[in-house]
């Protein structure tokens, strides 16, 4: 990203830049950048956008070759095409002769960096690859437009946001806008008012459904449960993510027996960095076993909702009444 940056206040820039990675909001911000950088929005006539699989390679390589017209370079974006996951020999053919008058954008989610298009975007041009940022790189993210509304938040209440919101930053900036609004005419963002507007995200429910479950909480997790069906989330997507959290806590349980230092443990178990703690105390409520075993029936539930023999929504309330409704042996 910083080579990136580099490019666009240079003003120098590659014939072709890949643009990759799980955080979609850096990787369009950046995008967005690059081409404003690289001609004026204005200009229609030297730009195209190929949108999604099916993409005909040969028409994008005969615009390649077109001189721009009255500009400087000709912009070509594509996005998504899946030329960096699956093969596509005749554009990893062509990378090295691009023109220098034409610049190759791809904005891809899936990349294979063994491809020959990954290899030769390499090589030819730039690879930008944008990650999941961590707790503080967030907060000062967040810090950074609250000065430029002239607005304050405390340590605590900054926290309790970012776990409302978790790490992904287009749900941050939209879940930012609708509390700056909701907090007009305030000087200092207050606890009450994000618990008052900002949305818990679904993966909050099924962390408290597991903390219920740990605690033999079983009203709690049912209504927990119910709370989730009643915001429209499919009972299968429910099970996927409470299948995940298992798989997660066993993940930290066995890295923890490594020694692994807590923020190389989130990073592995893809858990956010904030919330490392919050996981651990959870994961020491269960043994290894208990957790492996966990594991096991959510994906036999699963098997058992695909294959007809229980509806999906009763399969699921039964895997939180088995967990939450007796002391799970120890052993």
């Amino acid at each position: 990203m910083k080579m990136l940056k580099e490019d666009i206040k240079k003003g120098q820039f590659k014939k072709v830049y890949l643009l990759m990675g799980e955080e979609v909001y850096l990787r369009n911000q950046y995008r967005k950048k690059l081409k404003e950088a690289l001609l004026d929005p204005e200009d229609t006539m030297n730009q195209a956008v190929f949108e999604g699989k099916g993409i005909n390679v040969r028409e994008v390589i005969d615009l390649a070759e077109t001189l721009p017209f009255f500009a400087e370079r000709r912009v070509l974006e594509l996005q998504d095409s899946g030329f960096a996951k699956n093969a596509c020999p005749e554009l990893a053919d062509y990378i090295p002769e691009l023109p220098e008058s034409t610049c190759l954008i791809l904005t891809e989610s899936e990349v294979d960096k063994r491809g020959r298009v990954y290899k030769a975007i390499k090589k030819e041009g730039r690879v930008v690859e944008f990650k999941k940022q961590d707790e503080r790189t967030l907060a000062r993210w967040v810090l950074g437009i609250l000065n430029k509304e002239g607005r304050k938040i405390t340590e605590e209440t900054m926290r309790g946001f970012l776990q409302r919101t978790g790490s992904d930053m287009e749900r941050i900036d939209r879940e930012l806008e609708k509390l700056l609004c909701y907090t007009i005419g305030k000087d200092v963002i207050e606890t009450a008012d994000v618990e008052a507007v900002c949305t818990e995200q679904t993966e909050n429910r099924i962390f408290d459904m597991i903390q219920a479950i740990t605690e033999q909480n079983q009203r709690r997790a049912l209504e927990l449960y119910a709370d989730l069906l009643a915001m429209k989330e499919p009972p299968m997507r429910i099970l996927y993510l409470i299948t995940r959290q298992f798989h997660q806590l066993l993940q930290l349980k066995e890295l923890e027996g490594q020694g692994m230092e807590k923020s190389e443990m989130a990073k592995a178990a893809g858990v956010p960095p904030f919330a490392i703690g919050k996981y651990m105390a959870q994961c020491r409520k269960f043994t290894k076993k208990q957790l492996r075993r966990a594991v096991e029936d959510c994906v036999d539930t699963e098997e058992r909702v695909k294959t007809g023999q229980m509806g999906d929504q009763i399969s699921v309330e039964l895997l939180i009444v088995k967990y939450s409704g007796k002391v799970l042996p120890r052993q």
